[in-house]
């Protein structure tokens, strides 16, 4: 089957459709564009986005399956500012279970984030099993106790004497879900992708009045590939963790946007 195809009726031959696809793939015959190099289509579907007519039709990236953008851009400036300035770091959590379907929501959002060279294939692990978590502070817990008199970080003893003396868990803060990402382990850029991908999703977040936070000690545990912690998972052979996000209500709400450091700019 050919890569594209062209309503030749709605065709204007702008060309606009050859110049944005980034592996030029497509050139201009006299007919409109034609796909000269359909092996190098990496179905990023700019092609068919950016049409002003509907007139071409990509087979790796259906036009049917594209959604129609109203306007551009969706939401104005300082909307945009706020919005992005509003999200915080959340480790603190209701005792609230957060139904699978806003769960779903949100994966299916972080798949839209950008991969490099199209790659996407990042999948997810939803964990809304408390037994699971709880399992997994300990396992964290005795990875770190594991590491004796040079731990591999110096917060260590503080995490593992307020968890073993006064039961506090700072490894999962008692969140009530934990979003597992994972990569293909011929993926060169896995981690890079899930940080994308959870940065989508860490936005969407607020929107569903839900609060996130990387689970930072977990992935070090992780990324040590500290046997006990994969299978706890049950992590295919083929696939390595790539990130891991805690999920859910927030206890408390935030009433100002915190600043940051100034503006570093140099130019060239």
């Amino acid at each position: 089957m050919e890569l594209i195809k062209v309503d030749q009726s709605k065709c204007i031959k702008c060309g606009i459709c050859v110049k944005v696809c980034p592996s030029k793939v497509l050139g201009m015959g006299e007919n409109g564009p034609i796909s000269i190099e359909p092996q190098g289509c990496n179905a990023c579907g700019q092609c068919v986005a950016v049409c002003p007519n509907s007139a071409i039709d990509n087979i790796k990236t259906p036009l049917n399956n594209q959604t129609i953008l109203k306007k551009f851009p969706v939401i104005n400036k300082e909307t945009a500012k706020q919005f992005l300035r509003s999200r915080r770091s959340i480790r603190c959590y209701k005792d609230m279970k957060v139904q699978r379907e806003q769960l779903i929501e949100l994966v299916n959002i972080a798949r839209f984030a950008p991969t490099a060279s199209n790659q996407q294939g990042i999948s997810y692990i939803i964990v809304d099993d408390k037994k699971t978590l709880k399992k997994a502070t300990e396992v964290v817990i005795e990875w770190m106790e594991s590491q004796g008199e040079n731990p591999l970080h110096w917060s260590f003893p503080y995490h593992i004497r307020a968890y073993r003396e006064t039961g506090i868990d700072q490894i999962l803060r008692d969140t009530p879900n934990l979003i597992l990402a994972m990569a293909p382990k011929e993926m060169k850029n896995g981690r890079e992708n899930t940080i994308f991908s959870f940065a989508y999703l860490e936005l969407f977040a607020t929107t569903l009045g839900l609060g996130s936070c990387w689970a930072g000690l977990f992935e070090m545990c992780a990324f040590d590939n500290y046997y006990p912690l994969l299978e706890l998972f049950n992590i295919p052979t083929n696939k390595v963790l790539t990130g891991a996000v805690m999920v859910g209500y927030p206890k408390y709400g935030y009433k100002r946007l915190v600043d940051r450091k100034p503006l570093d700019i140099t130019w060239v």
